[in-house]
């Protein structure tokens, strides 16, 4: 007979609202977020963001909390019992967040580079007098193509070292090799303990950014023309919200930026008490999350408007997506503040913690679903999970050797682009359409009134049923529509890259339409009766099929295996285990 296990809990609940908060606040907030105000009429695309995040991220966020913390499961089980019919749905979410996790880590590596780069004085990107500058290279910022700054070169020629594009590998960059070993050390070091670990480590990677961010937020509000950038970020122009195309910003932004459909929240609160609050925990880190963005970009505005006054150029000629705007833009900012190191240090440092906890949060998703389904085999294996944690951690490691090449950055781009534009879109649809309407809306409100004495109101009803899936359908068809090939600045990528792309994006995808067929496979009648059960909670729930902490008892009643689909499920939860 299996030893029967225990599911471990948060030793505090605060820990599991910080680490929710971690891993919601990321590198987006800082980058992402600025960009979109920026592009889509500064001020007006608050307006669609904050109703975006009231109708469409909370009750969502609402939602993966309560499959979550309800099943004590990760996304591949939790999903398998609330529609067997779609778990593929958990299966396609451990994939994408593992992909991320393999390239997100590089994101973590540049941070680490500019930090340790950031202890020397003069800073390297201050100026043009370096060995891997070039004739073209400037000290001010410039919209002509045949020049280019100095944070630019030590971005492009000094750290990635690129090469003209995806056709050409180039070496290794044995820098950013190593220090990536490091960051994945840094990984490790917080999760190897599962939640034991990581809910001491959230206390600091959480709430530091916080300090750091104010400390900028005060020292750029002092600079000259600092309120120049502040009144472009806050000062709407109303014309901009006719536009579509903001209106879905918003809502994807929101959706991307609280995680919604990438496992990682939903694992977490896997390991919540059984009767803890779960709506306080998703107000709080729905609302933090867009407050942390809104503080960010005051952050990122003011810089601007120094640099405005500083060159003479226009606020909106600053801007830049994606990584170059806290690797080109701002770290050039830095080079004309005062004690320019101190500041640069703050930022990367902020940069890091912000990384960490999504990055490990990204992880634990992997674990949690592989611990739950092969426990045995895993601990007969590698005999302690400490070790098959650093097996999962080792394995993304050396996936994410291609992006410290110099093709790195190529790599990083078409990675993104199909995995967290393309794939998370899809992967988000039918989850909403397994939970919200498959599953049902009673159910969830059932399950939520067994755990906390009282069920969803009216309005969390009437998003789950009718709102959510209409605006996860909108964002959907119009992402489809308006999709454009990956790109990295001017260079596009070649027809066999983008054929790569999509071989990324499918990797995640093809587990819905498989974990489909296994289900019809594997359950018993006829194609009618198959079909019915598939709509069926629990229909799988078979002894074999329950996670090792369950087996044997508390879930192991037959008379629960299948279960109308008209009723509430009441189902005790299992022991648990603080530390």
């Amino acid at each position: 007979m299996e030893q029967q296990q225990s599911r471990p809990t948060w030793s505090r609940q605060i820990e599991f609202t910080l680490a929710g908060i971690g891993c919601a606040v990321g590198l987006g907030n800082v980058w992402r977020f600025p960009y979109l105000c920026y592009r889509s009429g500064g001020g007006a695309f608050l307006v669609p963001y904050l109703l975006m995040l009231i109708v469409l991220g909370i009750p969502l966020l609402y939602m993966e909390l309560t499959v979550g913390q309800f099943t004590r499961r990760g996304p591949v089980h939790a999903l398998a019992i609330v529609c067997p019919l779609l778990k593929g749905v958990g299966l396609a979410s451990v994939a994408i967040s593992f992909i991320m996790c393999t390239y997100y880590n590089i994101v973590i590596t540049w941070a680490l580079y500019y930090l340790f780069s950031s202890f020397q004085a003069p800073l390297p990107w201050q100026s043009c007098n370096n060995t891997w500058n070039t004739p073209n290279c400037t000290n001010h910022a410039t919209n002509s193509s045949y020049s280019s700054t100095a944070s630019q070169e030590f971005f492009r020629l000094k750290m990635l070292q690129q090469t003209s594009g995806v056709e050409e590998a180039g070496g290794m960059r044995w820098e950013l090799f190593l220090i990536l070993i490091l960051a994945w050390i840094l990984i490790y070091l917080c999760i190897f303990k599962g939640v034991k670990s990581t809910g001491k480590v959230v206390y600091f990677t959480a709430l530091f950014p916080y300090v750091i961010l104010i400390a900028l937020l005060i020292n750029n509000t002092q600079l000259t023309g600092a309120m120049k950038g502040i009144k472009f970020f806050i000062v709407p122009e109303w014309e901009k919200l006719l536009s579509v195309e903001v209106w879905v910003n918003a809502a994807a932004q929101i959706f991307n930026s609280i995680g919604i459909g990438f496992g990682s929240l939903l694992a977490m609160s896997s390991y919540n008490s059984f009767n803890n609050n779960i709506l306080k925990d998703t107000l709080t880190i729905a609302i933090i999350n867009s407050l942390t963005s809104i503080l960010a970009g005051f952050v990122i505005f003011s810089a601007f408007g120094y640099m405005s006054h500083l060159q003479g150029i226009p606020v909106k000629d600053l801007a830049v997506d994606g990584p170059g705007l806290v690797y080109v833009v701002y770290p050039q900012a830095f080079a004309n503040m005062p004690v320019p190191q101190l500041w640069a240090v703050l930022f990367f440092f902020m940069l890091l913690c912000l990384g960490l906890d999504s990055e490990f949060a990204m992880v634990e998703v992997m674990v949690t679903s592989l611990m739950d389904e092969y426990y045995q085999s895993v601990i007969q294996i590698f005999k302690r999970k400490e070790l098959f944690v650093l097996a999962v951690c080792g394995a993304a490691c050396l996936l994410g050797i291609p992006c410290v090449m110099q093709v790195g950055i190529y790599v990083f781009q078409l990675m993104d682009h199909y995995t967290a534009i393309v794939s998370i879109m899809f992967l988000a649809f039918f989850e909403v359409v397994a939970i919200c309407w498959i599953y049902g809306v009673n159910r969830l409100s059932s399950n939520l009134r067994e755990m906390n004495g009282h069920g969803a109101n009216i309005y969390f009803m009437i998003c789950w049923l009718i709102i959510a899936p209409l605006l996860v359908t909108v964002i959907l068809v119009f992402s489809v529509i308006q999709f454009k090939p990956a790109r990295y600045e001017d260079y596009v990528f070649p027809p066999w890259a983008q054929g790569v792309g999509w071989v990324i994006a499918l990797a995640s995808i093809i587990w819905i339409p498989l974990g489909a067929v296994h289900t019809l496979w594997v359950l018993p009648g006829s194609l009618m009766q198959k079909l019915k059960l598939s709509i069926t909670p629990y229909a799988l729930n078979e002894k074999q099929k329950m996670p090792y902490y369950e087996r044997g008892g508390v879930y192991g009643n037959p008379s629960i295996a299948i279960i109308s689909s008209s009723i509430s499920i009441p189902v005790k939860p299992p022991a648990e285990t603080n530390f």
